[in-house]
């Protein structure tokens, strides 16, 4: 007979054995029902794409195509670089392949001079077009009160021409017409239109002329944002005016106008009104299928793209899937934006290497004078040139976008030589920022978590640290527009402690941008110290 042991363990053995059969037996039924039902099986493949296509602040784009490639523009108004230029071959998957300007302007606001910033202005809504081999990307600067053409025969790693003039046209697209003529369209209500110079070099006159007296009306007259953010197509011999309006009480909201000649008249028709989904225009396939590229507002983490299927009748588009935008597109499917949008960066540098990858930008105009990846190997070094009572208007603060749902930035940074007054770190920059930090006082450094969540800093917790080196990190969570941010602190990179409160992430209107990563050193008494970051890693949780 067996012992009380060994009958244990065929029980257990037979019991094990039993439960194997019936996985087997549930995964063949779960195979059969798949197989009886193709049209689930459609719906869950991983290969396809899921709106939002990027869920990062990629606000205003505009897209052209040049054979089966893809080029798209975007606003990032007061950032140094501006005009980001990003490439697809699907529609979905996008990387950043160059901007249009180093630096807008060498002006007070752009420049952080004198109490004076740009946050929410700088470059807006910019317009890309593909003509005679040609590329261009206009845009606007209600800072310079300026609109600027650049030009390219290489989009990619070709020199820019520019061409600019006064005023500055809101929201306007560019239209090379069949005809040899170069127009552009622009306003906000009541809609514009005129034609380019040859040279863009300004306007013909006396070709300026009212396009559609009330581009809005269509919404009704309680509009919180009338018509504007104009991008215009032709198709089949007419023309076709996108424009976005926001009607009281309402949603952000397709219009479009048709025409059979590009000054009109036109006739227009609300062209979509799902979840604030909205302005943008029309994209086909080299295969012949078309989308709409819009943009929605999504909290903090900023106005993220979306796409939808477009199918044309009685010449007109009709936008979406039953009035409204699909979660699902017949497209590839994304592989995330690390590394084409965000990406981290060990701060190592080849000889031949630029100093840093399109990924950053700089807030407003840095002083280039005072950063450096050369000086110390492996290193972005960040040195102060002045004192600054904000940390907003604190120069060289290098940023990246977060990205949703959730996202974790980090960075390693060596504090030796910072001087008193100094505060240095990482910061999840917007308006009601918040930051974790190293600030020195007197000889002494500490590990601080600052939340100027009320937009007045309040310094919610400090740690003694003895250590030259520290490890910190932010945590962002935008899953349905949670919009809270941890902080994190560690001396070994391993093991990490929480430090102050959470903050609370909010879009606002001033900044008018989505949260950012910011590397920061910011002096508040001395200048010249300077801290060097050993890395930034961000990763997709």
């Amino acid at each position: 007979m067996l012992n009380r042991s060994a009958q244990k363990g065929i029980g257990n053995f037979a019991t094990l054995r039993y439960a194997v059969l019936a996985t087997k037996r549930i995964l063949l039924y779960v195979l059969i029902f798949f197989i009886s039902a193709p049209g689930l099986v459609c719906k869950a493949q991983p290969n396809q794409a899921r709106n939002p296509i990027i869920f990062a602040d990629i606000p205003d784009i505009s897209i052209v195509r040049v054979d089966d490639v893809y080029y798209m523009s975007s606003t990032t108004m007061h950032m140094s670089p501006g005009v980001p230029i990003m490439k697809s071959n699907d529609l979905v998957n996008w990387n950043l392949v160059n901007y249009a300007y180093d630096t807008l302007a060498n002006v007070n606001p752009l420049n952080l001079v004198n109490g004076e910033n740009a946050y929410g202005r700088g470059s807006w809504a910019s317009c890309i077009r593909h003509h005679n081999n040609t590329f261009y990307v206009s845009t606007f600067a209600g800072t310079t009160g300026t609109t600027y053409i650049f030009s390219t025969k290489n989009i990619e790693n070709g020199s820019w021409d520019l061409k600019k003039f006064q005023p500055a046209y809101h929201d306007h697209t560019l239209f090379f017409d069949d005809n040899g003529k170069t127009y552009m369209i622009w306003g906000a209500g009541k809609l514009m239109i005129t034609e380019l110079q040859s040279d863009f070099s300004g306007i013909k006159k006396e070709t300026e002329k009212v396009l559609i007296e009330n581009a809005s009306a269509l919404v009704g007259n309680e509009v919180y944002v009338r018509a504007e953010g104009s991008q215009l197509f032709k198709h089949n011999g007419k023309y076709y005016l996108f424009n976005i309006v926001w009607p009281r009480n309402g949603m952000r909201t397709v219009l479009i106008y048709r025409a059979d000649k590009i000054t009109g008249p036109y006739v227009g028709r609300i062209a979509l009104q799902d979840r604030g989904v909205a302005q943008g225009g029309l994209i086909d396939t080299p295969d012949g299928n078309w989308f709409a590229y819009l943009f929605r507002d999504y909290g903090s983490v900023g106005r993220i793209p979306y796409l939808a299927p477009v199918k044309w009748e009685n010449d007109w588009p009709v936008i979406g899937e039953n009035g409204k935008v699909p979660h699902v597109l017949d497209l590839p499917a994304g592989n995330g934006l690390i590394p084409g949008i965000v990406a981290s960066d060990e701060f190592e540098r080849k000889e031949n290497e630029r100093d840093l990858p399109l990924v950053w930008q700089w807030n407003h105009n840095p002083v280039n004078e005072n950063w450096s990846v050369r000086q110390r190997k492996g290193y972005l070094r960040l040195t102060t040139n002045r004192i600054d009572n904000q940390l907003t208007q604190t120069r060289n603060t290098l940023t990246q976008r977060t990205i949703g749902p959730e996202c974790t930035g980090s960075v390693c940074l060596d504090v030796t030589n910072m001087k008193d007054g100094d505060l240095a770190g990482l910061v999840l920059l917007q308006k009601k920022y918040g930051l974790v930090g190293v600030k020195c006082e007197k000889g002494v450094r500490k590990v601080v978590m600052i939340n100027a969540g009320n937009e007045e800093e309040e310094i919610v917790e400090c740690v003694p640290l003895k250590l030259n080196t520290i490890y910190l990190k932010a945590y962002c969570n935008f899953t349905d527009c949670t919009d809270l941010a941890d902080f994190y602190y560690s001396l070994d990179g391993e093991n990490w402690k929480r430090i102050g409160n959470q903050l609370k992430m909010s879009y606002t209107m001033p900044h008018f941008m989505g949260y950012r990563f910011g590397l920061f050193n910011h002096a508040t008494k001395n200048i010249g110290g300077y801290v060097d970051f050993d890395f930034f890693r961000i990763s997709q949780n």
